[in-house]
């Protein structure tokens, strides 16, 4: 098979993520494997991994898009992938239009992924206009009957995002090296119990909430520390310098760590005591999650979404009712007082994913020839 998926960029995220993994599997078992999007820092790794990336600046949710639209169809024409995967919504719009300029017994087929809980509009219902539209988890699933009922129930396939055990595994611990190099950085870590919110910095991901726990519990536990592991796009510096303001006033400056964006979130994960999820919107799957309790880190977060789905299936202990601040605390003071144990996660396996979305591709493939 030929596979092309679509995507605006290539940066850091799930989709992305996601992308290279599907685009991994097809080439390793004798595919091919075509990514379109603006282009960024995974390029590389794509490219080694043996894919061929294709730049065209399909990222921008603007008008100016549009001029993307000939040429696009051209690589489609030029390529003759068996299967588009668009896995954004400009990326699908552009496709869509592209498609309509090709004869219908020469277009590929047309799979969608829907990633994302979107605003409900017109813009939005592109992506569950597919031959086969994957929904990322059971949330998924009901955001589509919900919102798009003219999306037949036929059409669409939950296929869970997935990590690799290999990658996590259990009781993973990072080197002395790793953990003498993070105190030298950052010394106010050594000897604390530590809490991790991993995630951008946006006002999506529950920063506020964590200051609110940090400030409640600073004199009970002089012990603790709180670390957020995640960028700041430039767009979004005034919200971390705003931030970083309620902290200074709040006499927060030595329990609040920020550490950036990182490639090395694996040990990030394993060397924090408790991971929390403490996003102000439903995650569609919760793939951080996963991966702390894959390395055997405790997770506390909030009843809703894709974390809940996978906390209730590895880690029911850790689920709060949204929005529930006290319980929220008293799951944190439980964890300090008492570490708790997970057990090794054999749910949400990448491999089942990777095997899944191929069997998905190839299932289409056949019904045409």
């Amino acid at each position: 098979m030929k596979v092309m998926q679509l995507l605006p960029e290539l940066n850091s995220g799930g989709v992305e993520r996601g992308t290279l993994e599907i685009a991994h599997v097809l080439v390793a078992q004798g595919h091919t494997s075509l990514v379109v999007s603006n282009g960024g820092r995974m390029v590389a790794q794509l490219e080694a991994e043996g894919s061929t990336h294709l730049s065209l600046p399909i990222h921008k949710k603007s008008l100016s898009s549009l001029w993307q639209i000939g040429p696009l169809r051209r690589l489609i024409q030029q390529h003759q992938p068996d299967i588009v995967h668009v896995r954004s919504r400009v990326p699908a719009w552009l496709t869509h239009f592209a498609l309509k300029g090709i004869p219908a017994a020469q277009r590929p087929h047309l799979i969608s992924t829907v990633h994302g809980f979107y605003s409900v509009n017109r813009y939005s219902a592109i992506m569950t206009q597919a031959e086969k539209v994957i929904a990322v988890s059971d949330s998924v699933v009901r955001y589509i009957h919900d919102n798009y009922p003219a999306c037949p129930k036929e059409h669409i396939v939950r296929i869970y995002r997935g990590i690799d055990p290999k990658a996590f595994p259990h009781g993973y611990q990072p080197s002395a090296q790793w953990i003498q190099q993070t105190l030298k950085d950052f010394p106010e870590l050594e000897n604390k119990f530590l809490i991790c919110l991993p995630g951008r910095i946006t006002r999506l991901k529950g920063h506020e909430t964590l200051i609110t726990l940090m400030e409640q519990l600073q004199h009970t536990y002089p012990n603790l520390n709180a670390i957020v592991v995640g960028g700041a796009d430039p767009k979004k510096a005034a919200y971390l310098d705003e931030l970083e303001n309620t902290i200074q006033s709040k006499g927060l400056r030595e329990r609040i760590t920020f550490v950036g964006h990182r490639p090395d979130i694996r040990e990030w994960l394993a060397f924090s005591d408790v991971v929390l999820s403490l996003s102000n919107q439903a995650e569609t799957f919760g793939r951080t999650a996963l991966e702390a309790l894959s390395v055997g880190t405790p997770v506390i977060g909030w009843n809703r979404g894709g974390v809940a789905e996978i906390l209730s299936q590895v880690y029911p202990q850790g689920l709060i009712e949204v929005n529930d601040f006290n319980a929220l605390q008293q799951a944190l003071q439980h964890h300090i007082q008492q570490p708790q144990q997970v057990a090794p996660v054999s749910q949400f396996s990448l491999q089942a994913m990777c095997d899944q979305t191929l069997a998905l591709y190839q299932q289409v493939v056949a019904q045409s020839s």
